[in-house]
């Protein structure tokens, strides 16, 4: 009787190591449920879990936004949910929230977390838009107006902690920086096609960045296929003198620049900022979360200008911001700056 055929040759499998290369693989933050040590320490340090979003000065919104059971309230930039998680269970019972949110890949996640949560439609709507589309957006919920209205201006730890959108230096990807990657053009597009006269005013307007001028010259018309390019082709512009702490933050501003031009979000803020008084209901409050000095000033003009036309009859005299404590356990939080604004009874 002739011998069996031996089994086929099989190769072991390959050591993947301590470090594995691929992102999806590299964070055990990506897996909460199964590594919830790894998420306490990672927390304890100061730092912000991969894929997750820590909301940013929650007790100064609350405070300033005071909600109340049965009131409306807007979310217009939902992000991971953590300020409407909070306002949600104030404005219970009787209470309703509309949210807000253009990233078509993070708003079905988050929905579904706050469904988990027990928020069901009855007391939150979700809705696929920018902040700008906010007044549309209460009249598809037939809501004459808002009694407090929260915009968070900041990119999510979400966004930025996946390579695949090309937010950040951090991580090696597409040079893209859409909120919405199924519209406009990617960051390399804009480059590819902008002069350096264009890239410099957009430079100055978005981060204020004071060696715009040089970068615009070096980058402008260029192609760069990926984020880690375009990161070392800023480094290589900039001054030698600079500290390694100077030209990251210059890299860093850089990509704000880009971010902020690729989804015309001072456009969208502008006309926001404008509906502002029609979106909220007598006596209501409103919340601004910036992130640098451009959208501040827009900002703290249209409040003023709301205060001296008779709109609001209360805005914040100050910018607020963060606490120490939690710039320190929220690293990601230090740039923010908080403003309301109350309109006025009658």
């Amino acid at each position: 009787m002739p011998n069996p055929a031996p089994p086929p040759h099989r190769r072991r499998p390959r050591y993947a190591g301590k470090h594995p290369r691929r992102f999806a693989d590299k964070y055990k933050e990506h897996n909460p449920a199964l590594y919830p040590e790894t998420i306490a320490k990672v927390v304890a340090s100061g730092k912000t879990p991969a894929g997750t979003h820590r909301p940013i000065m929650v007790a100064e919104i609350l405070e300033v936004l005071n909600p109340q059971p049965g009131e409306i309230a807007a979310d217009c930039t939902l992000g991971y949910g953590g300020h409407a998680r909070e306002i949600l269970a104030r404005i219970q019972p009787g209470g309703r929230l509309v949210g807000l949110d253009v990233d078509p890949v993070e708003l079905p996640k988050t929905e579904a977390r706050l469904r988990t949560l027990g928020f069901g439609p009855d007391v939150l709507a979700v809705h696929r838009s920018n902040f700008a589309g906010l007044p549309k957006i209460l009249a598809t919920e037939q809501l004459a107006g808002a009694d407090l209205i929260l915009a968070d201006l900041g990119v999510s730890s979400m966004q930025l902690d996946d390579p695949g959108r090309g937010f950040s230096v951090k991580f090696n990807g597409p040079l893209d920086m859409r909120m919405n990657p199924q519209r406009g053009q990617p960051a390399a597009a804009l480059l590819a096609r902008s002069t350096a006269s264009q890239l410099a005013e957009l430079l100055l307007e978005n981060a204020d960045e004071p060696h715009a001028e040089l970068l615009a010259a070096a980058l402008a018309g260029r192609e760069f296929a990926s984020t880690g390019r375009f990161a070392a082709a800023i480094d290589m512009a900039l001054p030698r003198s600079l500290l390694d702490e100077q030209r990251a933050d210059s890299v860093r501003r850089v990509f704000q620049a880009l971010r902020i031009a690729v989804n015309e979000e001072l456009t969208a803020l502008g006309m926001f900022l404008r509906n502002l008084p029609v979106c909220l209901k007598a006596g209501g409050r409103v919340a601004i979360l910036t992130f640098h000095s451009g959208e501040d000033r827009l900002v703290k003009k249209a409040f003023a200008a709301g205060l001296a036309a008779g709109a609001f009859n209360a805005i914040a005299e100050e910018v607020i911001r963060p606490s120490p404590s939690e710039r320190y356990d929220n690293p990601r939080s230090s740039a923010a700056k908080l403003r309301w604004a109350r309109k006025s009874v009658g």
